[in-house]
């Protein structure tokens, strides 16, 4: 009876022993590469965004909910935008009226003031001849002693004046005829720059009023609500940009030269049996590393190996944070071939 008990132990061990073995074998064959592919396993993670408004104002409106999925340009959330809009308009009539001042002086003088300088020369020129007569007349009466020498005197003095009032009739008609200086012109340019300048800026912070979706995804976290003070510091949303998504995974040295950036991988979940998605290899860390914590078994502790990052197509949004993957790359790839059209994942 004992010898019977006895063999039946040993019966059951042997047996938990193979049974033990072909699970060891089994996990063993599953984590070497084949001949022509490489089994990796790893976790799927999902790069994630922070926004946050541009601007230092309060904020009107929060179109989102957690959850939402949203789309490249949607619009997320709005500040209030009075005080932006009184200075857009502001610096939009400096502009305008510079460019009127800026087109005055390139145009020149008028036909109308030209005709007009022309008319006072004229008259200048009638002024002083006629007074350069009457001293000339005035010298000889004083000669003859019909005037007094205070007269003749008053008569020269008079022909100077017109004659110099004369010249300066004669100056306005010339600058009329050239028209404003280059250097008043370039001048009023450069004015006209720094208003549009202005006018660029103040634009700009009436579009930073608006949060916009940079990248198609999923609002993850809705932080702040209307009503609270938003600034360039404080994120108004976090958005988890899940297509593509990637699979943080871990190669050991050997198998280290088979794989470059660029081949195309397949990935595969527990959630969804027998079904694949399309992926490439993005990344192959330079440094090695201890397995991490969360992969690692006591007896491979001491190992290093080296991080992959395989991106993966996830257009039904199937694919979670932290969930198990496994991936599979076909090996002896020409990389060259398909990298250009991996580099995006078409919609289905």
């Amino acid at each position: 009876m004992k010898n019977r008990k006895i063999r039946l132990l040993i019966t059951v061990l042997v047996l938990a022993g193979l049974i033990f073995g072909g699970i060891r074998l089994w996990h063993s064959s599953r984590d070497k590469a084949s001949g022509n592919t490489l089994v990796l396993y790893g976790n799927v993670d999902i790069r994630q965004v922070d926004l946050a408004f541009n601007a230092n104002e309060r904020i009107a409106q929060v179109l989102v909910e957690e959850g939402d999925r949203v789309e490249k340009g949607t619009l997320l959330a709005t500040l209030e935008t009075d005080r932006l809009v009184h200075e857009v308009a502001r610096a939009g009539a400096q502009v305008r009226a510079q460019k009127e001042f800026v087109a005055r002086l390139e145009a020149g003088s008028r036909q109308e003031e030209i005709r007009k300088a022309r008319s006072e020369v004229n008259a200048a020129e009638a002024e002083a001849e006629n007074a350069k007569t009457n001293a000339q007349r005035m010298k000889s009466l004083e000669e003859e002693g019909a005037v007094t020498i205070k007269q003749r005197d008053d008569a020269n003095t008079a022909a100077e004046a017109t004659a110099a009032h004369l010249q300066a009739a004669r100056e306005v008609l010339e600058l009329a005829l050239k028209g404003p200086r280059k250097e008043d012109i370039a001048s009023a340019k450069a004015t006209l720059n720094a208003s549009e300048a202005e006018l660029a800026v103040v634009r700009r912070r009436l579009d930073d009023a608006s949060l916009s979706a940079p990248s198609d995804g999923v609002i993850q976290n809705r932080i702040m609500e209307p009503g609270d003070m938003a600034s360039p510091l404080k994120p108004v949303f976090t958005l988890a940009l899940v297509n593509p998504v990637w699979v943080r995974a871990y190669i050991q040295e050997p198998d280290l030269g088979k794989v470059k950036t660029g081949m195309t991988a397949e990935v595969s979940t527990d959630s969804f049996p027998g079904k694949t998605y399309k992926g490439w290899v993005g990344f192959v860390s330079s440094t090695a590393e201890f397995t991490p914590k969360s992969v690692e078994t006591t007896e491979v502790r001491t190992k290093l190996v080296y991080q992959l990052r395989i991106y993966v197509c996830n257009p039904e949004h199937e694919l979670r944070l932290g969930m198990p993957a496994t991936v599979t790359i076909p090996l002896g790839q020409d990389t060259g071939e398909t990298a250009s059209e991996q580099n995006r994942c078409k919609k289905p």
